[in-house]
């Protein structure tokens, strides 16, 4: 019995390496390489014209990773930021009711019938404060002043940026969400439409914005897609609050600063007046008659 088994075996394997040239050799895939994705130096964007020049960005383009990618930021930075400066410049360089004027200055002032300036306007002021105000690896929270007026307003700062974030998260098509200094010197969580923002004369809500975030899906859609919510949630953690709180101080400073209006007294205007005399009335002597 021993002996079939082992002729077995050696018949199996006689035919297992009787034609070697039958094998086929499997190539192994090389591992893939990584590729690095190279960016432009944001320093080199400069706008065209001469009335406004643009923030500079004090971190690279990617820095910001995983909040906001470098792909992102740098379209958001280099073409549509680029975009509304050059234009404001071009609207307001060489027009003697706009220029000199500083951009607050055209934002009280301009109105809905110069829409295209109201845009660039929005557009210039807007991305400015959101590009400042960003930071790499931002602290969690702020201190100091502005964290006793946020715990003031809402309580504590968990409960602020709950608010802040639905308010960003709720709002309808592009915008803005804000955190405003108003006229009470108040902390106010407000959004705005578009490019428009609370210094502008029309604004349903006044104030002096200290924080804002760029609702537009360029500001996000290459990296969360229609996940507003990721991205308010993520970039949050990337404020910058020792800017916030400076521009908060600052704030204050200039609503002191400004000086109460009062109302002119009006002058009443007498319509048709008539003269009322206060001799009295001469009346001619009656003539005796004879009878």
């Amino acid at each position: 019995m021993r002996k079939h088994y082992s002729y077995l075996i050696l018949i199996l394997f006689i035919f297992s390496c009787k034609d070697k040239s039958n094998l086929v050799e499997v190539q192994l895939p090389e591992p893939e390489e990584t590729v690095s994705v190279s960016f432009g130096n944001p320093n080199d964007v400069k706008a065209k014209g001469k009335s406004f020049e643009m923030v500079p960005l004090k971190y690279a383009y990617d820095a910001l990773k995983p909040a906001i990618d470098g792909k992102t930021m740098e379209l958001h930075y280099s073409k549509h930021y680029l975009g509304y400066t050059s234009l404001l410049n071009k609207q307001v360089d060489g027009n003697k009711q706009w220029e000199g004027k500083t951009i607050e200055e055209v934002l009280a002032k301009v109105g809905p019938e110069e829409m295209i300036l109201k845009n660039n306007a929005g557009g210039y002021y807007n991305h400015s404060l959101f590009f400042e105000i960003l930071k790499p690896k931002g602290a969690k929270s702020p201190s100091g002043e502005i964290l006793e007026a946020i715990n003031a307003s809402y309580s504590s700062f968990s409960n602020f940026k709950t608010k802040f974030l639905a308010e960003g998260n709720n709002h309808f098509g592009s915008g803005w969400v804000w955190l405003i200094v108003t006229k009470n010197k108040e902390l106010k969580i407000v959004t705005t439409s578009n490019q428009d923002n609370p210094l502008m004369n029309d604004a349903k809500s006044k104030g002096i914005p200290i924080l804002g975030i760029d609702l537009w899906e360029h500001a996000y859609y290459l990296q969360y897609q229609n996940n507003r919510n990721e991205y308010l949630e993520t970039i949050f953690d990337s404020v910058n609050w020792t800017v916030v709180s400076k521009k908060y101080t600052v704030a204050l400073e200039n609503l002191i600063k400004q000086p109460i209006s009062v109302s002119p007294v009006k002058k009443e205007i007498l319509v048709n007046a008539t003269v009322i005399s206060t001799e009295p009335k001469k009346t001619e002597p009656v003539k005796e008659t004879k009878e």
